[in-house]
């Protein structure tokens, strides 16, 4: 009898905790990368992002579970070829005016599920957290071996990152900043 019930309850344990058994894959964060854009009126900048840690958990052709970390100490710009402009601008994204990099050194993304919708193109779904603000957030990418490549645009508002927005500020004319900013990544793992 006893036998019986172990062997049932190993039967279900497979079937509703496929993470369990999934194949757990590691990011190498030495050959990852994700490179940020925020624009403005009349304007853009662009710079990286380095990476602290992350995985991916698979179970058959799904994603069920991972996580990457991302350190906002890193910021950095790579559109900006004077020292003192660069200097200034990182300083200003590392401030309280935007990402409070002194009180909140990372930001997370967690992936809850991740679907192939066509060949090599994968729908993920999950939450990321900026100044300790969580929300919702999906998008896709496209994998070639265990390298994903994809684009995820993050609304700055909904982490309170209030500087130049116009869901906060009237009448900025042209000092208006764009809300939506985008973080294109390429992630290797092992």
């Amino acid at each position: 009898m006893k036998k019986i019930v172990i062997s049932m309850l190993s039967v279900m344990l497979f079937f509703t905790a496929p993470s369990a058994f999934g194949q757990k894959m590691k990011l190498n964060v030495a050959k990852s990368k994700i490179v940020w854009t925020g624009k403005k009126v009349g304007g853009s900048h662009t710079g990286h992002i380095q990476i602290l840690s992350g995985y991916l958990t698979k179970s058959g052709d799904r994603f069920v579970a991972g996580k990457i970390v991302a350190d906002m100490t890193s910021l950095s710009d790579t559109d900006l070829e004077d020292e003192e402009m660069r200097a200034k601008l990182i300083g200003h994204l590392k401030s309280d005016d935007f990402f409070s990099v002194d009180k909140y050194p990372t930001a997370t993304l967690v992936i809850e599920s991740g679907e192939m919708v066509s060949d090599g193109t994968y729908q993920f779904a999950g939450k990321m957290t900026i100044k300790g603000h969580t929300n919702p957030v999906s998008f896709e990418a496209k994998a070639d071996g265990k390298v994903f490549k994809g684009k995820l645009t993050v609304d700055r508002s909904k982490y309170d990152v209030r500087y130049g927005s116009g869901s906060f500020f009237d009448n900025l004319g042209d000092n208006l900043i764009y809300d939506d900013f985008d973080l294109e990544f390429e992630v290797i793992f092992e």
